[in-house]
């Protein structure tokens, strides 16, 4: 097998993202290869299903394989999925927060966040490691003693 490349997929329009975001929320992944319908292992499952429902929001996506070289981060949440950059609404719509809260993480130097001119992006893999330390937290306390 050949190198796979990065590839970027354009947003889909409206119509088709509408079409692809009812297909997904009724369960219906089937994949054909060749014209044969093929049951893909747990991990391809997850990685297509995150892959559709990025295209599925209208967001472009960008697809391609992880270098092999350096730490891997293997437990990004299922709810960050999409472009490397999110707008401030994106951003705290995929953490589950409000837009307040999310400028005052940044503020406070909790998530990172890069300008472009006088708006902020920020790292889709910075939003989902903020998320899984606050899920990290959050089961810390549950799980500690009460007084």
């Amino acid at each position: 097998m050949g190198l796979v490349e990065t590839f970027d997929a354009d947003a889909l329009s409206a119509d088709d993202a509408r079409a692809l975001a009812h297909a997904l929320r009724a369960g219906d992944l089937t994949v054909f290869v060749d014209g044969t319908s093929l049951r893909l292992p747990e991990t391809a499952r997850r990685g297509v299903e995150a892959l559709l429902a990025a295209l599925a929001s209208g967001e472009p996506v960008r697809v391609g394989p992880v270098p092999a070289a350096g730490p891997r981060e293997t437990t990004t949440p299922s709810a960050v999925v999409g472009p490397e950059f999110l707008t401030t609404s994106q951003a705290a719509q995929a953490a589950g927060i409000s837009l307040t809260y999310l400028r005052n993480l940044t503020n406070a130097g909790e998530i990172p966040v890069e300008y472009r001119g006088t708006h902020r992006r920020f790292r889709t893999s910075d939003i989902a490691a903020w998320v899984e330390r606050n899920r990290e937290k959050k089961a810390q306390k549950g799980s500690e003693p009460s007084a």
